[in-house]
């Protein structure tokens, strides 16, 4: 009989943001599968949860995949979390889910926390409809995803890194248009940012940039 791969959000931040059947699921799984051994185990240690924990990330070879795959189908229940938020969402994890399904190995959403939905909550603009980006390309198709922002009707929301935050914001001040920022949500030095994206450049220019961010571009 094979297991079941569950899919489980964490915090993107603060430790208080899981849900009471995340800490279930993991606690009860026999393998944890997360992108970062480290991060993970100080979620795990916070709940004293003692659910062996294995690396799986973007650059895993494929013997880390069959690895799953193998234990799965031998009946083993595993739980798949990213560093923070919903893995499966502008992460590996999708590979995961595709040669479980393929394998006939369910696989269970166990919802919670993601900057996607964090961000939009806060808005205060229309949010019913919006397209998501994800992480933009670093080269190729960079240009083209600014340009589908630029004419996009409805909001658009994209992650980016602090190394191309600055580039990213100077881009978004060419197009008619205003953002509101996220940076570092739920931490401690959470920082919200609404303006034009020029007043955006001006603003994380003056400040030293450090976190993930979240962006919503719209007109």
């Amino acid at each position: 009989m094979n297991g079941t791969l569950f899919i489980v959000a964490t915090p993107i931040g603060n430790l208080e943001d899981i849900t009471a059947r995340a800490l279930r699921v993991m606690a009860e799984a026999d393998l944890i599968a997360c992108e970062d051994t480290r991060r993970t185990k100080v979620l795990l240690s916070h709940y004293n949860i003692e659910t062996p924990a294995v690396s799986y990330h973007q650059h895993s070879q494929l013997a880390k995949l069959d690895f799953l795959i193998g234990e799965l189908s031998a009946g083993k229940f595993v739980a798949l979390v990213s560093d923070a938020g919903t893995p499966g969402v502008s992460d590996p994890g999708g590979v995961l889910v595709e040669r479980a399904l393929a394998a006939g190995i369910p696989v269970v959403a166990v919802p919670g926390v993601s900057a996607l939905t964090a961000l939009a909550s806060i808005a205060g603009i229309p949010m019913d409809k919006f397209i998501f980006l994800g992480f933009l390309p670093h080269k190729k198709g960079r240009e083209t995803e600014f340009k589908k922002l630029a004419a996009s009707e409805i909001p658009v929301i994209f992650y980016e890194s602090p190394h191309r935050i600055l580039k990213t914001l100077e881009k978004l001040s060419s197009f008619p248009g205003r953002v509101i920022v996220g940076r570092e949500m739920t931490k401690k030095f959470e920082e919200i940012f609404r303006g034009t994206g020029a007043e955006a450049l001006e603003h994380f220019s003056e400040h030293k940039i450090n976190g993930e961010f979240t962006i919503i571009f719209y007109r």
